[in-house]
């Protein structure tokens, strides 16, 4: 009797040391490049796979599903899942799993950076120094510090958190909202204060949504709050694109309310927007003096993104082996074979 092993389909490129550990037990089809696969292909590659290794620029709803019959596990490489139906996994009968805590730190340490080279002119001096015009030091670039100022956190949570921390050391004065308090003891190891959304808004230097993508949080920062924050205000957004409405930043920044724009993320990577546009507002990349740009490096840090990947592996193999995936957020009710052992 030949055993056939179970076909995994990676749907992006992932370390070699990952290809090796799931080819322990399965069958890989990878993807060598280090682009996004169109949707069709990636159906054509997992019809008969039994696992998907699915990333952030991926969309599988129940259409996708019913194409591919005999998958077991959707592990995801991520935290955040809206572009993806769980619920629909469920009815199914296939795991979705994903890596909830390891992007916490790296997101935090490149919000941080974010706000330093926006409000530094970092980006603008690096300019300067390689276009051969540095001829020594000129009275020029005058930036913010951070020092006495004020920064609001919209946004608690682990990535929110992982921020103050961080900035405690920074002599700065820490404001949060959130509808749940970190509690007295924590507030005070790292000097914060929870305020209300427009207590926030309206006396911060920098401005910082911490928050997942749902219909309540899209577009929390457009023309209308942006009017409520100090005129002068920096926005930094690491979070989600679709959290900041770019457009209204965009006319903020022309009239002088905000000073400047950064971001890691984007709303052109809502992949499950159907109205998402279809690049950044080209006013908002020319601004080169009033914005910092990165390419969504959250998580881009080479340990941090190894072990993201094994994490994912892991809970492939352990959903191809009959046991419940260490990082599953469902149980599926269909009969799978797969046994839960919880």
């Amino acid at each position: 009797m030949i055993f056939m092993k179970p076909k995994v389909v990676l749907t992006h490129w992932v370390h070699p040391e990952i290809v090796e550990l799931l080819q322990s037990g399965a069958e890989v089809i990878p993807n060598m490049t280090h682009e996004t696969l169109p949707r069709p292909e990636i159906l054509a590659r997992a019809k008969d796979a039994d696992a998907l290794m699915a990333f952030m620029p991926d969309s599988i709803d129940d259409h996708f599903l019913a194409a591919c019959p005999r998958l077991r596990i959707v592990g995801a490489a991520l935290k955040g899942y809206d572009n993806f139906d769980v619920d629909a996994c469920t009815r199914r009968g296939i795991w979705f799993s994903i890596v909830p805590d390891l992007l916490t730190i790296p997101t935090a340490e490149l919000t941080i950076g974010l706000l330093l080279g926006l409000t530094r002119h970092m980006m603008e001096g690096d300019r300067r120094i390689r276009s051969g015009g540095f001829q020594g030091w000129r009275p020029e670039l005058y930036g913010t510090g951070l020092t006495g100022r004020t920064l609001g956190i919209i946004g608690m949570g682990a990535v929110g958190r992982a921020m103050a921390k961080r900035l405690a050391g920074f002599d700065m004065r820490l404001v949060y909202c959130d509808t749940v308090a970190l509690g007295e003891e924590q507030e005070r190891a790292w000097d914060l204060r929870r305020v209300t959304l427009s207590e926030l808004l309206a006396n911060s230097d920098f401005v910082v949504p911490m928050l997942p993508m749902t219909a309540q949080t899209f577009h929390l920062i457009n023309g209308n709050t942006i009017k409520q924050m100090k005129r002068g205000c920096y926005l930094i957004n690491a979070c989600r694109g679709s959290v900041v409405d770019e457009q209204s930043v965009l006319a903020a920044l022309r009239e002088g309310q905000l000073a400047g724009y950064a971001a890691d993320v984007f709303e052109m990577e809502e992949w499950t927007r159907a109205e998402r546009p279809d690049g950044i507002p080209r006013e908002l990349l020319e601004n080169t003096a009033q914005t910092f740009f990165t390419p969504h490096l959250g998580s881009a840090v080479t340990e941090v993104r190894i072990e993201i990947e094994r994490q994912a592996a892991c809970n492939i193999l352990q959903a191809l082996s009959g046991e419940r995936p260490a990082g599953a957020i469902n149980t599926p009710v269909a009969s799978t074979g797969l046994r839960d052992s919880s």
